[in-house]
């Protein structure tokens, strides 16, 4: 018999999604299985929202991890069009296809990338993105409502290579954007470091190219960005910025 639990409440913060009781397993429901659902912070479901994909676009998902941002852009492209999902963490891309055929989902395609050759492996993809999503490495201060103990594990050194990161995959993600179109830039981070200050740097350095004002029914506006925080929106701490290329 599938698990009995309380039925799901919609949440206020993104258009589709529910809220489910904290003592359901949601693998063992049979709706997970025939891929109805995925589970995710409402803030990951907002800053995806952002990037604002439509039906036959060209998406670049630069830092896929395990796939959760490339299903919901997938959802918004209606599944027509076409996302790369690339990583440089094979473990993590490995999960992608198994998500991505549960869920019905048929446009995403994963693309593994060695560190330090990026570029060359993504030759083919410069300046043909409708759109290029960036969830950067970061310090995860936005899930430390989740993970206290993570508090104790950064530092200056840390944090200063994770901007270096930052700063190197945004300059990869801007040669991939066609002209007029989108770099969207996600970090789960509250430190300004990692948010409003990386998108000040980036249009400093690349001169001509905007930003959206972004409205995503909750957050704050931070620089030239949204920021999400635990304590004004329930949900994980999230700063996305949307950089429109000349």
């Amino acid at each position: 018999m599938p698990p009995r639990f309380r039925a799901p409440s919609r949440s206020d913060l993104a258009p589709d999604a529910l809220r489910l009781s904290h003592d359901i397993r949601v693998d063992q429901l049979p709706a997970y299985a025939a891929g109805e659902f995925e589970v995710q912070d409402a803030g990951s479901q907002l800053v995806t929202f952002a990037a604002g994909a439509e039906r036959g676009q060209h998406v670049v998902d630069l830092c896929a991890g395990g796939g959760g941002k490339t299903l919901a852009l997938a959802a918004l492209m209606a599944n027509h069009g076409s996302i790369l999902a690339c990583d440089v963490d094979r473990g993590r891309l490995q999960r992608l296809p198994e998500r991505a055929a549960r869920a019905g989902v048929t446009i995403a395609e994963t693309r593994l990338l060695n560190p330090n050759r990026e570029a060359e492996q993504l030759a083919d993809q410069v300046g043909r993105a409708d759109i290029v999503l960036v969830d950067a490495p970061c310090s995860g201060t936005g899930t430390w409502r989740r993970n206290p103990e993570a508090r104790w594990r950064l530092s200056r050194e840390r944090l200063d290579k994770l901007v270096a990161t930052q700063r190197h995959i945004m300059g990869l993600a801007a040669e991939l954007v066609r002209p007029g179109g989108a770099l969207v830039y996600i970090v789960c981070s509250v430190l300004d470091d990692e948010g409003a200050g990386q998108v000040q740097a980036f249009l400093g350095a690349y001169p001509g190219w905007t930003t959206e004002t972004l409205t995503p029914g909750a957050g704050a506006p931070r620089g030239a960005g949204i920021r999400l925080t635990p304590l004004a929106d329930s949900t994980d701490g999230f700063f996305v910025a949307k950089m429109i290329r000349p």
